[in-house]
């Protein structure tokens, strides 16, 4: 056999190689290329295929580390033995073309999770990638400081400062991949049994990771004003976890007098703590972004969480955590054993964002972008008004919809889902005991839907709720 009917496309972004491995590879699977059967010398296909020999080499190579063939000393390549994995194609496994039966009923998705997809700076992004990797810094590959570089930490901190006042110097940074990472790194400096305070309803990956983790939570009652601090002290938590500038999902913002009050209780007990996470605090519509908590921190009680996943792209995963001096200490006795979890080409990348301006020019579009959506989406929601009440505006990428005319959650969910919209429940983010109200609320992100397809999901929810 001196030959593969194999048709190559040089005009892909799959290498050549991998046209051939992928060929032959499926050929053995299908049974086309039968145990014992002899492939091509490498110069006998190379020239077939008028390619190189290098091309069918590393196609080969791959293939006989993978166990589908084997090279025989002064004999050539032969099919492997394969049991059990001729016409394996796993019937739970989707193609890239197919779509989840569970997708497909949606045309229209208001997660509160979504992003603009369109915005993310692809040009700069790669721009940035290429002048990194340019400039051949060998320190790159080495494992790097487990509290992530020193000149990302110094930028975020110059950036929370001017953007959050938060009052940090890169000393107390870490850099991890992701909020939920930082909170785990958290959990192992304090260790398990520490009791935990938590809003209901509230990120409910927080509280699986505590809970997971063996700590004890408290479940704290909440007003207009977020966590009632009466009730808190009634109890014996010694941390507190909350969401002060922006909270999730009611999108309550936490008043100054209410702070006060938080940094007093925290400040009364040696070992009472406040993680403060400040997730979404650059979208904010009406007035200025509040400040953090952590700026009014004279005793050193708050741990403040932030992200740029939110900000950019979720996929963007790096997070940073500022730590009270106080806690210094004790995590280079517990934390530092735990390495970076970030890539250091992706440090150096998001400080260079930062420090070119171009983080800041994002975020002003994204506002621009997310603020018109917000916009049209309230305006849309006008036809619901002898139905319900809209609570969560002016900040963040999502809306709250509660039902006045006694419309269930479920019921307005199953509704949508009839139109092909899919909203959010609200009772999905409660916690512990609590339970949620009687009206029936749905959550509305709007990140990730243009006006036009905003419109669209209007009437069909027109058509389901009124």
């Amino acid at each position: 056999m001196n030959e593969l009917a194999i048709s190559l496309d040089t005009q892909s972004s799959v290498p050549l190689y991998e046209q051939v491995y992928k060929y032959i590879k499926k050929e053995i699977q299908d049974g086309g290329l039968p145990f014992g059967k002899r492939l091509p010398s490498t110069r006998n296909l190379a020239k077939f295929l008028q390619v190189s020999r290098t091309t069918v080499d590393m196609a080969y190579s791959q293939l006989v580390s993978e166990g589908y063939i084997e090279s025989v000393p002064c004999s050539g390549y032969f099919v492997c033995e394969l049991d059990g994995l001729y016409r394996l194609e796993p019937e739970s496994v989707l193609s890239e073309t197919q779509t989840p039966e569970e997708e497909r009923r949606y045309r229209y998705d208001f997660s509160p999770n979504g992003i603009d997809p369109d915005s993310f700076p692809q040009n700069i992004w790669r721009k940035l990638s290429k002048n990194v990797l340019l400039e051949e810094k060998q320190q790159l590959f080495w494992l790097g400081d487990p509290q992530g570089d020193y000149e990302l930490r110094s930028t975020i901190a110059e950036y929370l400062h001017q953007a959050r006042g938060v009052e940090a110097s890169p000393e107390q940074i870490v850099v991890g991949a992701g909020n939920d990472f930082l909170l785990l790194l958290l959990c192992s400096m304090f260790g398990a049994g520490r009791r935990i305070a938590m809003e209901s309803p509230t990120y409910k990956k927080a509280y699986d990771l505590f809970c997971n983790l063996s700590n004890e939570i408290k479940i704290i009652g909440m007003d207009e004003s977020g966590m009632r601090v009466d009730l808190l002290e009634k109890t014996d938590a010694q941390t507190v976890y909350v969401m002060p500038s922006h909270q999730f999902p009611l999108g309550t913002v936490m008043p100054v007098k209410r702070r006060m009050q938080l940094l007093e209780w925290a400040a009364r007990e040696p070992d009472r703590y406040i993680i403060e996470d400040d997730y979404d605090s650059e979208f904010r519509y009406r007035g200025k972004p509040i400040p953090a908590l952590q700026g009014y921190d004279r005793n050193g009680r708050v741990i403040y969480i932030g992200t740029f996943s939110r900000s950019i792209a979720p996929a963007i995963r790096v997070s940073y955590m500022v730590l009270p001096k106080r806690l210094l200490c004790l995590y280079k006795e517990r934390g530092r054993a735990i390495s970076c979890t970030v890539s250091r080409v992706d440090q150096q990348l998001i400080a260079a964002f930062l420090n070119q301006g171009y983080y800041e020019r994002h975020l002003n579009k994204m506002r621009a972008i997310y603020k018109a959506r917000h916009d049209f989406l309230l305006e849309e929601l006008r036809a619901f008004r002898g139905i319900c009440r809209i609570s969560g505006e002016n900040a963040g990428v999502h809306l709250l919809v509660t039902f006045t005319n006694g419309m269930s959650e479920q019921e307005a969910i199953r509704r949508a889902a009839q139109y092909g919209v899919a909203v959010y429940g609200l009772s999905g983010y409660f916690v512990g005991d609590a339970k949620a109200p009687p009206e029936g609320t749905v959550i509305l992100g709007y990140a990730s839907l243009r006006e036009k397809e905003i419109e669209e999901a209007a009437a069909w929810l027109r058509k389901a709720w009124l």
